[in-house]
C-alpha cells in the first residue's frame, strides 16, 4: 500500500527552541513512522525577511539539519533536504505566479500582519509578497497529500489548495489538493512570560547545554504577586507551572497544590523543573554532540535527501511543462 505523502518545512533564521520543538518537530518524528516524509529546510523563505542579514545562512542550515536529526528525525525514514538546492521549486514558484491573481496574495492574513511586526524592515518586496505562493509550490512540487500546520498556517494552505485547483481547472489533473493535519502543540511560554521567540530572546535552545538550561530556568518569570517563600501562588500565571505541565508529568498535581500551599519555594520549583528539563533534553543534546564531531556527514545526509527530493520535482516539473503545452528540451 502506497503511503500518503507529507511535505513540512522550517526556516533557517537561527537554533530552534523548545515551542518550534513541541509546535512542530515533536509531531514530525511521529509522523514519519506512516507517512512518506519530505522535510525541507525553506532557505528561500528566510530571505523574505532576512534578505539583507545572509551572513550566517549557511550556518544556520547545518545548525536546523541538527537541530531536527538530534530532536529525532531519521534520514532513513525521511527525506530531508534544503529547499535552494531543488530548483524545480523555483520553476514551479515562476510559473504558478503567471496564474495566481495578486488579489489572492494581498489578501493573506500573514502579509499585512508582518508587515506591521515588520515595520522597521523594508519587505514591501516581490519576494514577500510572493511568499504564499513560494510556499504552494513547496508542497505541490511533490504532490503531498497532507501538510501538518498549526491553527495560523491554515490560510496559508488554503491558498495552496485554491492555487492547485486554479491549475488543475486550466490544464488538466495534475495536482492533489494538500489536506491539513493539525499539529497536536503542547503550548509553552517563553521565559518572560511572552510568546517563546527568538526576537524576545527568551527560549530555551535545543542545543542548550545543561548548565544553560539550569541558567535560563533560574530567570523564568513566576506569580509576582508571590513575595515569599510562604506565599500562596497562583501557578496558572506562572511560566514554571507551564514547563512543568510538559516536564514534570508525574507531579505536575502535586507542584500545583504545593504552590497554592505556599509549601515550596519558587527556587526549589524552578530548580525542579530544571533538572527535569535536562532530562527529557539530555538524549537530544548527547546525540547534538556526537553529530557536530562530523560536519561532513551532516552534508552527506542533506545531499541524499536533495538528491531524493529532485528525483519527484523533476517528474512533476516535466509533467506541469506537458500540460502548459511547453517545450522541454532536457
Amino acid at each position: 500500500m502506497t503511503r500518503q505523502r507529507i511535505m513540512s518545512g522550517m526556516r533557517p533564521t537561527g537554533y530552534l527552541h523548545l515551542g518550534n520543538y513541541f509546535g512542530a518537530l515533536e509531531n514530525w518524528v511521529k509522523l514519519q513512522n506512516d507517512y512518506d516524509c519530505f522535510f525541507s529546510i525553506v532557505d528561500w523563505h528566510a530571505l523574505t525577511t532576512g534578505y539583507e542579514e545572509t551572513k550566517d545562512l549557511k550556518d544556520n542550515i547545518i545548525n536546523i539539519a541538527v537541530d531536527w536529526i538530534s530532536a529525532g528525525l531519521d534520514p532513513e525514514k525521511s527525506t530531508i533536504f534544503v529547499q535552494s538546492a531543488v530548483k524545480e521549486i523555483a520553476d514551479l514558484h515562476l510559473l504558478l505566479s503567471m496564474i495566481v491573481p495578486l488579489s489572492w496574495l494581498e489578501r493573506c492574513p500573514t502579509y499585512k500582519d508582518q508587515l506591521q511586526q515588520l515595520k522597521e524592515k523594508n519587505i514591501t518586496t516581490y519576494g514577500f509578497l510572493g511568499y504564499p505562493n513560494l510556499q504552494a509550490a513547496d508542497i505541490l512540487i511533490h504532490k503531498a497529500d497532507i501538510v501538518p500546520v498549526g491553527e495560523d498556517q491554515l490560510p496559508h494552505l488554503e491558498l495552496a489548495r485554491e492555487i492547485a485547483r486554479r491549475f488543475n481547472h486550466m490544464y488538466g489533473q495534475t495536482f492533489p489538493e494538500p489536506q491539513a493535519k493539525m499539529n497536536q502543540i503542547k503550548l509553552l511560554p517563553g521565559l518572560d512570560g511572552r510568546k517563546m521567540s527568538k526576537s524576545y530572546d527568551n527560549t530555551i535552545a535545543l542545543s542548550d547545554s545543561p548548565d544553560a538550561i539550569r541558567d535560563k530556568v533560574k530567570t523564568m518569570i513566576t506569580d509576582p504577586q508571590r513575595i515569599k517563600k510562604t506565599d500562596p501562588g497562583n501557578p496558572n500565571i506562572c511560566s514554571v507551572y507551564a514547563f512543568h505541565k510538559v516536564f514534570s508529568e508525574g507531579i505536575v498535581k502535586e507542584v500545583e497544590e504545593n504552590c497554592k500551599a505556599g509549601t515550596i519555594g519558587c527556587v526549589q520549583c524552578k530548580k525542579l523543573l530544571a533538572e527535569n528539563i535536562v532530562t527529557y533534553m539530555a538524549p537530544m543534546y548527547e546525540k547534538r554532540i556526537k553529530l557536530l564531531e562530523d560536519k561532513g556527514k551532516i552534508i552527506d545526509i542533506l545531499k541524499t535527501g536533495n538528491a531524493a527530493a529532485r528525483v519527484i520535482a523533476k517528474q512533476t516539473i516535466s509533467e506541469v511543462y506537458e500540460k502548459m503545452n511547453m517545450l522541454e528540451l532536457e
